[in-house]
């Protein structure tokens, strides 16, 4: 396994997708593998779908493997990105709607404040707007609905006027800049630094991922065969909130998870950013 990217709530993704030898998957969001690697080891065929040229490039290089298919390209896309390659109805389906270790600590995404680094988050390089557009882009009324909707922050409206004044004598430029002003704002308190939320929230809009989200899931239905199964693990708020309900509403689904399946205490430990995670299961009849 890619010591770079754990990936999150492995065993419960194969058991819950009920992997079977020489059946075809489509792992939506491949990323560096981890999920797909399991697949694999099974004796089953997939398709790794990514918007994320640069990691797809590390995969093949890490995984050449004739089982697998790799495709470039939006999950919101999935249905005539999938039937380019195949016309085989699909036995799962697997959403992970995080992003890698190796994505986070890599400078040239600017998505971590761990890592000082020029403020992008963009992670399709095929998009003209970035975090650094945003941040120094819009109003400040505008960003403090963005920290509001997408990371529920109480102190949004504060956080939105400090870069407001901060950018009046210069442009915002790197991640360790805005964690920092972000902090002076609202001082760390627990174990969560306080920019990590608006980090993620710039993330969300900057790669427009709910949107993309919501057009994605409808699309899984006519992919997948009977008895064919979709697992989606969410990291955000809003994230889980639409697969819950589109679940939940779509008439051709069984719910396999009343209730989201999330790491255990010794899957937090040894891989922190999991912390958040839930999986959703569902099974077409």
């Amino acid at each position: 396994m890619n010591p770079e990217h754990q990936p999150v709530l492995l065993e419960a993704v194969i058991t819950g997708l009920n992997v079977t030898p020489g059946q075809l998957y489509l792992d939506a969001t491949v990323g560096l593998g981890g999920h797909t690697q399991a697949i694999l080891k099974r004796g089953a065929a997939v398709i790794g779908l990514d918007r994320d040229p640069q990691t797809l490039t590390r995969l093949a290089e890490a995984l050449p493997d004739p089982q697998l298919t790799l495709i470039e390209g939006n999950f919101s896309q999935m249905s005539d990105l999938v039937r380019q390659v195949t016309s085989q109805p699909l036995a799962g389906i697997l959403m992970d709607l995080g992003v890698s270790r190796y994505q986070l600590a890599e400078p040239s995404y600017g998505l971590s404040f761990q890592v000082d680094a020029p403020l992008d988050m963009r992670l399709d390089p095929h998009l003209t707007v970035n975090a650094r557009d945003l941040v120094n882009g819009l109003s400040q009324k505008e960003l403090t609905h963005l920290f509001r909707l997408y990371a529920n922050e109480p102190q949004a409206a504060a956080m939105a006027r400090a870069i407001g004044f901060k950018r009046r004598f210069a442009p915002i430029q790197r991640t360790g800049e805005l964690a920092e002003l972000i902090a002076s704002v609202n001082p760390r308190r627990g174990k969560l630094h306080p920019a990590t939320k608006v980090f993620q929230a710039l993330r969300l809009a900057v790669n427009h991922e709910l949107d993309h989200l919501t057009a994605a899931l409808p699309q899984t239905v006519d992919l997948l065969q009977p008895h064919g199964r979709l697992a989606v693990i969410s990291f955000h708020e809003g994230e889980d909130r639409l697969v819950k309900q589109f679940m939940k509403h779509e008439s051709h689904f069984n719910i396999l998870t009343k209730k989201p399946i999330i790491p255990t205490a010794a899957e937090i430990a040894a891989n922190p950013p999991s912390r958040s995670a839930k999986l959703r299961l569902v099974e077409k009849l």
